[in-house]
């Protein structure tokens, strides 16, 4: 009996790959197929539903149903039984379509007559494309492999339609895809615009042969394949040397799921009824997806990427399509990827016109990274590595977190506008790159910027910055897949102190967690990673990287000043241990006869609230304190700068986060420590010129950011702007940006 369905499947199957070979548009091509679909499975009914856009359904091809409905019959993504199944991502199985939760009646089908429904996803990797619904007017439940089939025929149309077998006019059938201007609306990961072509970090794998004739020799190819994957696994874990431990456990797990005989059993059965070793592959991928995406355990959902790496990495065996596909990458690559770790990153270098993500993070390595390159980041645009292809032209804002796509001639126009008042702007500051940042008023502010890699230090002297405000030294240790060695540190950042040439570099201990993992390190899986194990309570329970790490700034700086200043100090005695630390490596320095540094200063960042109000004896003990907005805002606010919904409701210059900041000043000059502001904030003109009315006097941002700020200061009597200010909080404004924006338009 099974036999006979597998040969039932197979048929069916090389039905529709006859049809996909054959002369025709994409509607005759999609008529032929419910025909040949209800043919196969006795069945009255069979029609396919594909998005028009991300949200709508459209009814576009169907035998049994009334023809004048297709094109015409739409549903909402949820909508009724079929918009259940795009929805969840799950097929639908009853007897009586009526009587089910959400059934929605559509007269203009005449499907009433029919009671028993099944509806399949069309779904490639993720991909959302349409649901494929089979009907019977007897009331029946289909069985378990008529599901599975149908399942498998789903699956063949989502790579006919990847191959463009459905394209048409819009009026006809599917739009074509790849073609037609697209908008993705993401979020802001590094601030700037591009312009420039499509390369993918990781091209699309294009199943050419989803449909097989001999399912022995595809199962052979496939197990030479799997054998090849297991092996390649093997040796890059072993290559890896993860010791042991939770990054060992990561890894074996990884290992695991690689030497599955499950995963290899459930493929093999796909390619029992008629699928190619490649489509067997996809189809076991987008399963895998749709349930590990709706999983509430963090740590499957996490899995998700193992499986697709394993996947992919698969599907290159067997198709032969890896990274290097012959394609050239044009003169102005921007970069398309899911997600992307440093290292890769950094491989790419400043090549890179901009990068869009899938995913990232305002705060991730990734977004360092671009920050770092000088090159806009967009995170968070769901969908366009499905939707890009190389060479696509493409647009990059980053300041508005907009991507276009394909975009229109008169979208391009305003877009290369934009572009060149800016190229404009920044030009006019260059002129100021060697005058200081001194008001109207006669007071002058301190420009620094913040750095993490030696790719930042020519920017020390084209910027005009004064010096380093913020050296994140976790990148080191994010680009690694092992802890680096103390010998490499010392020179690396005696490296960043020799390009420096004697201006100051702050040196901000590692600040990992929260976002920021390192690829060694297994993830904390922590509800709220940002308010959880991070930064300096990371350094001062694994205290022998810490001593390892001030050990190699103490060599770095011999005969040279040093700065350094520890992360996410939220009281006193945090403080007080990491200071003690640091003078027991100096007294350890000396003892072994090692050459010191001329001078050690020993500061903090203040990005936590309870920092603002910790005992007099902290800022005394400080030598300088840099107040780390992104954070501190955050936590003020209690709204996560991760989260869309939320982090653009809250303003830096709302009165009572101003009242906080001049309150930490007061505090600073009370115990005279040096205070700086350090953060996306500080390099906003408006934002920047407001602190420094506050009483700010050194500012730290991107080396993009200084001319522009330095621009607007030297332009501002900073003690009117102050009475601007003071007067409109006298009045009760909440927000002071109206004030401030009307004062320096009328000045």
């Amino acid at each position: 009996m099974a036999e006979r369905k597998d040969s039932d499947s197979r048929k069916l199957l090389r039905r529709l790959r006859e049809t996909l070979a054959a002369p025709g548009g994409g509607q005759d091509r999609l008529d032929q197929i419910t025909h040949h679909i209800a043919d196969s499975m006795g069945t009255q009914v069979c029609s396919i539903y594909l998005f028009r856009d991300a949200d709508t359904l459209e009814l576009c091809a169907t035998e049994g149903l009334n023809p004048e409905s297709v094109h015409k019959t739409r549903l909402r993504l949820g909508e009724g039984l079929v918009g259940r199944v795009a929805r969840t991502g799950r097929h639908v199985n009853t007897a009586n379509a009526p009587a089910e939760p959400g059934f929605r009646y559509m007269p203009e089908t005449g499907e009433e007559i029919f009671s028993s429904f099944l509806g399949v996803p069309i779904q490639r990797v993720g991909e959302k494309l349409g649901v494929l619904v089979v009907q019977s007017r007897d009331a029946r439940q289909f069985s378990e492999d008529e599901v599975y089939g149908l399942d498998v025929v789903a699956m063949v149309l989502a790579e006919m339609a990847e191959l463009g077998a459905f394209l048409g006019t819009q009026s006809d059938s599917l739009p074509p895809a790849h073609r037609f201007p697209t908008m993705f609306r993401g979020a802001t990961g590094q601030e700037g615009v591009a312009e420039g072509r499509v390369w993918l970090h990781e091209p699309r794998v294009v199943v050419t042969n989803p449909v097989a004739d001999d399912p022995q020799k595809e199962k052979a190819r496939l197990g030479e394949a799997v054998a090849m994957l297991r092996t390649t696994v093997d040796s890059m874990l072993a290559e890896a040397d993860m010791g042991k431990g939770d990054s060992a456990e990561v890894m074996e797990t990884y290992r695991m799921f690689a030497h599955s005989r499950s995963w290899m059993r459930r493929m093999e059965e796909t390619i029992d009824l008629g699928l190619s070793a490649e489509a067997a592959v996809e189809k076991e991928q987008s399963q895998a997806r749709a349930r590990l995406e709706s999983a509430a355990d963090p740590y499957l959902r996490d899995r998700l990427h193992d499986l697709d790496d394993l996947s992919n990495r698969l599907l290159r065996i067997l198709t032969g399509q890896g990274r290097d596909t012959g394609a050239e990458m044009p003169d102005d690559p921007i970069l398309i990827a899911r997600n992307i770790g440093p290292a890769e990153l950094l491989d790419y270098g400043r090549k890179l016109r901009g990068v869009v993500l899938e995913e990232g993070s305002v705060g991730s390595h990734a977004a360092i990274v671009a920050r770092a390159l000088a090159i806009p980041l967009v995170i968070h645009a769901e969908r366009i590595t499905t939707e890009a292809l190389n060479g696509d032209p493409i647009l990059v804002d980053g300041d508005m977190g907009i991507v276009h796509l394909r975009p229109e001639e008169s979208v391009a126009k305003a877009f290369r506008d934009k572009m060149a008042m800016q190229a404009e702007a920044q030009s006019r500051y260059a002129g100021l790159r060697d005058l200081p940042a001194t008001s109207t008023c006669g007071t002058t502010i301190q420009l620094y910027m913040n750095a993490g890699l030696m790719a930042d230090l020519p920017s020390l002297e084209s910027s005009g910055a004064e010096g380093v405000g913020l050296f994140r030294t976790e990148l080191q240790f994010l680009t690694r897949t092992r802890v680096p060695r103390r010998g490499e540190l010392a020179a690396l950042y005696a490296h960043v102190l020799d390009n420096a040439h004697g201006k100051p570099v702050m040196f901000r201990t590692l600040d990992i967690g929260s976002d920021k993992v390192l690829p060694y390190m297994k993830p904390q899986d922590e509800p709220n990673p940002a308010m959880g194990w991070r930064a300096i309570r990371v350094g001062l329970d694994k205290r022998g990287v810490l001593r390892m790490q001030l050990q190699a700034l103490i060599r770095a700086a011999v005969g040279r000043p040093l700065y350094v200043m520890f992360p996410f100090v939220t009281e006193m005695n945090e403080f007080e241990e990491a200071h003690r630390l640091l003078m027991e490596q100096i007294a350890r320095e000396q003892r072994l006869g090692h050459a010191m540094p001329t001078d050690v200063r020993v500061g903090a960042m203040l990005e936590t609230p309870s920092l603002a109000f910790a005992p007099r004896k902290f800022f005394e003990m400080c030598d300088f304190i840099s107040v780390g907005g992104n954070d501190l805002k955050q936590f003020f606010f209690a709204a996560d700068r991760e989260n869309e919904r939320v982090r653009r409701r809250y303003d830096a210059l709302n009165t009572s986060f101003i009242c906080l900041l001049e309150q930490i000043l007061q505090r600073c000059n009370e115990a005279r420590v040096p205070v700086s502001f350090c953060g996306e904030d500080a390099g906003r003109p408006i934002e920047a010129v407001t602190f420094a009315a506050l009483g700010f006097r050194r500012l730290s941002m991107r080396p993009a950011s200084i001319g522009p700020v330095k621009h607007l200061i030297r332009r501002t009597d900073l003690s009117e702007l102050k009475a601007a200010i003071d007067a409109a909080r006298a009045a009760g404004e909440t927000n002071l940006r109206r004030t401030v924006t009307d004062w320096l338009a009328r000045n």
